[in-house]
């Protein structure tokens, strides 16, 4: 069992429903889960507001909120924080356009299992994890395309302390590439006048 429990929001305003999801939570041996339940959108927000939650189990059909309108509104208040949200109706029309707003994944309630809730929940949080990386991963690519200090002669970069260094380093350092070196065709004939430079395709 982790240590730390997992801490899990229930916007949820049918009583039964939340009581079977703390129950199929409780069930599970090998993680501790962690419950605060709100019974309408506005109070799950000032939830999200005041503490932090590893995830969200929203349902769509809150009597203050409005299907797809909820999940955006929960989304916009807590992006870094993965959603499933839960439908009554079986209406996957509108759970997966909330997937593809951003929610991790959708449940209908009358098919949930407790094997079924907890397998969803710790891939949700695993598939936010790796997507938040990728974002933060973006950010630093892009931030090579901005102004960028090289030396007119060496060609070395001077990074955001100050100081020189090659740019296979700097870049290196700030994504996954991985250099394999040759030489241009110029650099080949300036270093080695008396032999036949190779194709510009070879």
């Amino acid at each position: 069992m982790n240590k730390k429990p997992i801490s899990i929001l229930i916007i949820e305003d049918n009583p039964d429903d939340a009581l079977l999801i703390r129950r199929f939570l409780g069930a599970v041996s090998r993680v501790s889960y962690e419950v605060t339940h709100a019974d309408q959108l506005q109070r799950g927000l000032q939830y999200l507001k005041n503490g932090t939650f590893n995830l969200i189990l929203l349902d769509l059909g809150l009597p203050d909120g409005n299907g797809l309108l909820s999940f955006n509104e929960v989304h916009a208040n807590a992006p870094d924080v993965p959603v499933i949200v839960l439908t009554g109706n079986n209406d996957d029309e509108v759970a997966i356009e909330a997937v593809q707003k951003g929610a991790q994944d959708f449940l209908a309630k009358d098919q949930v299992t407790a094997v079924l809730l907890d397998r969803s929940i710790r891939y949700a949080i695993e598939r936010q994890k790796l997507l938040i990386q990728i974002e933060n991963s973006s950010k630093e690519i892009k931030t090579l395309r901005g102004f960028l200090p090289i030396c007119a002669n060496c060609k070395k970069i001077r990074d955001d302390k100050g100081y020189w260094t090659q740019i296979e380093a700097y870049i290196s350092e700030r994504s996954d590439v991985i250099f394999s070196h040759g030489l241009c065709i110029d650099c080949f004939k300036k270093l080695y006048p008396n032999l036949k430079a190779p194709d510009e395709s070879s």
